[in-house]
């Protein structure tokens, strides 16, 4: 759970993941006047107990910004 400070290109042995998740948005707004994009994912379909908050993430303008670039790079069919 953490506001992002950046964002960088990972060299990680990863795969994709066997489940999927459904994530809540909001908007918030920083004691400093910031406003953040609120992003909550929930426990998969499998999870033994309710529904539960599993990961958070806050992104400012700046981060916006760059998940922009991200996903337009990796994705570069979306306008």
């Amino acid at each position: 759970m953490a506001r992002l400070r950046s964002f960088e290109k990972g060299t990680q042995n990863v795969k994709a993941h066997p489940t999927e998740v459904d994530c809540f948005h909001q908007v918030i707004t920083a004691a400093d006047g910031t406003r953040l994009l609120h992003l909550t994912t929930f426990g998969s379909d499998s999870r033994r107990s309710g529904p539960k908050s599993s990961q958070s993430l806050q992104i400012d303008e700046s981060t916006a910004r760059e998940l922009m670039a991200v996903i337009r790079a990796t994705f570069p069919k979306i306008e």
